[in-house]
């Protein structure tokens, strides 16, 4: 028994509804559940059929497709599928919510490498329709691919501290991007016309641009400072989108086309989204920082004494304010205060006190990592809002409570045209009648710029880890 072709492509298009089902449903707090099931289920569907099409095969136009190989096939991939679900089970048990933005970056480095894998392997096929067609998604795939895999492993390794978040300024490093995206053209023309039979001329082709365009991912990713790595991670997952659409056309699925094309298009405007709220050039991102000169760290200057203050002392300002805004950050999630930080927020309600959360669209490492953590927390989607809802609100502010934020709050973006975060949009929590600063220390930012904010009049420093803090202040309140 064969499987209609049209009821393959019928299932196929229902999966893709579901995706786009999906991408609409996470677009909104309150529907992002939702949206994660569609994907589910269209994911579900998409594997079923296409194992169903490849066993027991398809007939289409009277012509059987899959069939007795296809068994043999699924030998292999079923024990790939178990030992690839059971870590995949494990990796989302035990990861924590702070670690997700460098898990997911290694997530897009699979797909990126999957992509090359299939690129080399359609590379042997010589009996397709358009084979010079053909040569070409096999270049452009195995292109795409590379980039993605080593651009995702350095975008993990910044992410995770393991290396310097400072961008890499290598002489000329503008010109050697081009240079590889020049010579990658011409080697594509050259690949397509050079013979079939000539094999070793072909495949030595195919590798010497595999290797360019490995290292062009390494370079365009280590070439980006740690205050754009947000940007970079929806970038990562725009390229491992249209790398899986370029394995989609060469494995002839179609529902790969259409799922690679709806994650790489939603990842690129989720990128240019946050391009434009961070005032950068979105071409100069994905170039690798081109037309961006490095600033200069003002992480030594002089900007007098700070203050500091005790729980007790913060407590007693929350207990005569009125209007409260909490500006969470990276910090927050490491200390993982968002229950604690929740729990203040309620008390102070019961209280009368008008209390918001400001939300940078940058805020932590990953675009709506805050957003997540307050969500899981319970804290009332109404009362989170973004940075353009909020920023003048701060001035008649009683207090805001800077919570593991550095970065997004810091006024050199604005006051001094020489920073590495110059230009960038910024809360302006320093407008507010109070701002009380939760750190561990004095200690600058993940773009490494110090902040004036904690030396300003009006700003005062609660050090220790914020989960402890919060809960000090909750006690004294």
């Amino acid at each position: 028994m064969n499987l209609p072709y049209t009821l393959v492509q019928g299932a196929y298009i229902v999966a893709g509804l579901l995706f786009i089902l999906a991408l609409s449903g996470l677009s909104r707090h309150e529907t992002a559940r939702m949206g994660n099931r569609f994907g589910i289920a269209g994911m579900a569907i998409a594997l079923i059929v296409t194992i169903l099409a490849a066993t027991i095969g398809q007939e289409a136009s009277g012509l059987q497709i899959g069939g007795e190989s296809g068994w043999v096939g699924l030998a292999w991939i079923v024990p790939a599928m178990v030992v690839a679900a059971a870590l995949g089970i494990r990796v989302a048990r035990r990861v924590e919510m702070t670690q997700m933005p460098e898990l997911i970056a290694i997530l897009h480095s699979f797909v990126g490498l999957a992509a090359v894998l299939v690129g080399w392997n359609s590379s042997y096929e010589h009996d397709v329709a358009y084979l010079k067609v053909h040569d070409v998604e096999v270049f452009v795939g195995v292109f795409i691919g590379a980039v993605t895999f080593t651009g995702s492993i350095v975008a993990y390794l910044k992410l995770s501290a393991r290396i310097k978040s400072a961008p890499l300024m290598l002489p000329a490093r503008h010109l050697l991007n081009l240079g590889v995206i020049v010579g990658f053209v011409v080697m594509t023309v050259l690949y397509a016309a050079i013979p079939h039979d000539n094999l070793f001329a072909r495949q030595s082709l195919l590798g010497l641009m595999t290797l360019l365009a490995l290292l062009l991912g390494l370079h365009l990713v280590a070439s980006i400072g740690g205050g754009d790595m947000p940007v970079v991670v929806s970038m990562l997952n725009s390229y491992s989108g249209w790398a899986a659409a370029a394995a989609g056309f060469l494995l002839g699925n179609d529902l790969l086309i259409i799922t690679g094309a709806l994650v790489g298009s939603s990842g690129a405007y989720l990128s240019y989204i946050m391009c434009k709220a961070m005032n950068r050039s979105f071409i100069s991102v994905i170039a690798g920082g081109f037309g961006v000169e490095a600033g200069t760290s003002v992480a030594g200057a002089d900007y007098g004494e700070h203050r500091e203050i005790t729980a007790a002392g913060a407590a007693a300002l929350l207990d005569q304010a009125r209007d409260v805004i909490i500006t969470p950050g990276y910090g927050m999630a490491t200390a993982q205060a968002q229950y604690a930080v929740a729990d203040l927020t309620r008390r102070l309600r019961e209280r009368g006190v008008n209390v918001r959360f400001g939300i940078h669209p940058v805020a932590g490492r990953l675009p709506g990592h805050m957003n997540v953590l307050l969500a899981e927390a319970k804290v009332p989607y109404d009362v989170v809002l973004e940075m353009d809802e909020v920023n003048d609100d701060f001035a008649t502010t009683d207090v805001v409570l800077v919570i593991g934020a550095n970065d997004t709050v810091n006024p050199a973006a604005i006051d001094e045209p020489g920073s590495p975060i110059a230009g960038m949009p910024v809360l302006h929590v320093w407008d507010a009648k109070d701002v009380i600063i939760f750190k561990r220390s004095m200690a600058t930012g993940y773009a490494g710029v110090q902040n004036p904010l904690f030396f300003k009049e009006n700003s005062q420093m609660l050090f220790g880890d914020a989960k402890a803090r919060v809960e000090d202040i909750i006690a004294a309140l």
